[in-house]
């Protein structure tokens, strides 16, 4: 098996040198004349899409996968997702490891710890083709992930896993993210891989909503540009190159009515088909992500030819596997002996020893960090949300914020609902202390990310639209991300009023909030340069700093013994 690899190249530059070295190979490879018989290659296409670096094997619902007759098995981690993806390569002669994004950030603290460079240890060992993009890539910045791709150590805590860190072997894609200052890819738009002689493109991108998805200071160099212009005006290069295979890899998927891996029960409308129907019919398979769902479909392409559009869930549980057999004299894909599956990564496979010794290094390295108790628990706190979009959990991090930043004048917090990551579970945690104990390890799970916590002076009116911000018109669907509010503040909302006109009879600590007053309002970097598109907050002045989130709720839960769930009914909705 040959392959189109790359060594030292680690920029946008690499697609311009990928391209040029194409065409030539193209011109004088003989394996590729036209006039040659016809005959196929067989290639497998094995991806994986939200790692967010579960290298360990993920616990509870996050490490089961629900079968189509509603049994569940467990799955996942990395040392076994090594093993299935040598035993899927064992199987045929050609294959091609990829990704959709993703695959770093988030992540539990065995690799976050050391932003996230073991698991780009394991992808590297694991051999990774390429992968594309996804929005958590961006979490600490674009420079960070330039330093991912490239190596070297981490400017502020240098290299902590190892004495050096070498960076990914493969290109981290983004077809659609260009730098602001003059248009340029800021990362490489695609790549490709040759097996048995013959071309395969792969285009990889993020969704377009990054910059509402992640801290907009890190990304300010960027822009990112619709998803489907991206990969139409790519697969037309890569056609012109000759490259005639081409896949998509694209970090933005559908939400599910539930099924197997292998149903295809994806809800209408959802922002993922629409991409895997609408790109290029130059596009001959679609791998999706972000969604976190599983489903195997297949859609139909603007020349009405059928392909593949697939997602594998999360935390390296699934694999999604696409075998596609290539005319060698056209270098098309035989669109009709294309076949699709998703593969579940078992626990019933021996642990890849390789994998597994990077695993146990990265783990012995944290342990004495992860194993400290921060707290205790009198029972699970959950991350769920009830009908009006409240969570227990979320109100004890708000709870918690609040706490932590009262020398500051506040005097309600806000934390978005997507920055609550896990469950905070009674059952005995994997050091041993005991039930209820909670360790740093387990905090960190649920907070993750790292953010300030700001406290800024808002008006009441300005509160007031920044709740009115948790519905918004995406795509031409309404979406909604209920913030987690602090106690002593209480609000409705009407499902049925307009968006603009939701919320009434907002009330802290008993009292109507006042329109023209000020009120000093903890919510965290993320929040406060506008991310989730609540603009409402960058408005917010006065500015002071505080703490991290995760050390502000380790305090709060270490100063509450046996914390219990918050009761719901902060928020209230009608119909």
């Amino acid at each position: 098996m040959t392959s189109f690899r790359r060594t030292a190249q680690r920029s946008a530059a690499l697609a311009v040198t990928a391209a040029a070295a194409l065409a030539v190979t193209l011109v004088q490879n003989p394996a590729m004349a036209d006039n040659k018989p016809a005959r196929t290659v067989d290639v497998r296409l094995i991806g994986i899409n939200d790692l967010h670096g579960n290298i360990e094997p993920p616990t509870g619902s996050s490490g089961r996968v629900t079968l189509s007759d509603g049994t569940q098995v467990e799955a996942g981690g990395a040392a076994f997702n090594a093993t299935h993806i040598k035993n899927l390569q064992a199987e045929v002669r050609n294959s091609v490891i990829v990704g959709q994004g993703d695959l770093i950030g988030a992540s539990p603290i065995v690799s976050a710890l050391f932003h996230d460079e073991p698991t780009i240890e394991v992808l590297n060992q694991v051999g990774m083709d390429t992968t594309a993009a996804g929005n958590h890539e961006f979490d600490e910045g674009y420079q960070e992930l330039l330093r991912m791709q490239r190596g070297g150590c981490h400017p502020t805590d240098g290299c902590q896993f190892r004495e050096t860190y070498e960076g990914a072997k493969f290109p981290i894609l983004g077809a659609n993210v260009t730098l602001a200052e003059n248009d340029r890819p800021a990362l490489p738009p695609f790549w490709v891989e040759f097996r048995d002689g013959v071309p395969i493109g792969f285009i990889g991108m993020p969704l377009k909503d990054v910059p509402i998805l992640v801290d907009p200071n890190g990304i300010k160099e960027l822009e990112f540009g619709d998803e489907v212009a991206a990969a139409n005006r790519y697969a037309d290069l890569l056609n012109w190159l000759g490259v005639k295979s081409i896949v998509l890899l694209i970090h933005q998927g559908d939400n599910t009515a539930g099924g197997g891996p292998d149903e295809c029960r994806t809800v209408v409308g959802g922002p993922g088909r629409k991409i895997a129907e609408q790109v290029s019919p130059k596009i001959d398979a679609v791998f999706s992500g972000h969604s976190h769902q599983h489903y195997n479909c297949t859609v139909t392409d603007p020349a009405g030819n059928p392909r593949p559009f697939i997602e594998g869930l999360a935390f390296g549980r699934e694999l999604s596997v696409v075998d596609i057999k290539i005319d060698k004299r056209t270098r098309e894909v035989v669109r009709s002996a294309t076949v699709a599956r998703n593969h579940v990564v078992t626990k019933n496979v021996t642990p890849d020893p390789e994998i597994q010794a990077i695993i146990d290094l990265a783990k012995s390295k944290s342990g004495p960090i992860a194993n400290r108790p921060v707290g205790t628990i009198a029972q699970d706190i959950l991350r769920a949300q009830n009908a009006a979009g409240e969570s227990a959990l979320g109100n004890l991090i708000a709870d918690s914020q609040l706490a932590s930043t009262t020398d500051n004048g506040a005097v309600l917090a806000l934390m978005n609902p997507g920055g609550v990551r896990a469950d905070l579970t009674y059952a005995s945690s994997p050091a041993g202390e005991g039930n209820g104990v909670v360790t740093y390890g387990e905090a960190f799970t649920v907070q993750p990310f790292g953010n300030i916590l700001q406290t800024v002076t808002l008006t009441g009116a300005q509160i007031k639209a920044a709740l009115e911000q948790q519905w918004q018109v995406v795509n031409g669907a309404q979406r909604q991300i209920i913030l987690q509010p602090s106690k002593g503040l209480t609000y409705s909302w009407s499902a049925s009023a307009p968006i603009g006109s939701k919320v009434s009879n907002i009330v802290l600590n008993g009292t109507p909030l006042d329109p023209a007053a000020n009120y000093r309002v903890t919510i965290n970097s993320f929040l406060q340069g506008g991310g989730d598109g609540f603009s409402a907050f960058t408005g917010g002045t006065g500015i002071t700093g505080g703490g991290i989130d995760l050390d502000g709720f380790s305090a709060y839960l270490a100063a509450n013994p046996n914390t219990t769930p918050p009761a719901l009914g902060r928020i209230t909705n009608t119909p």
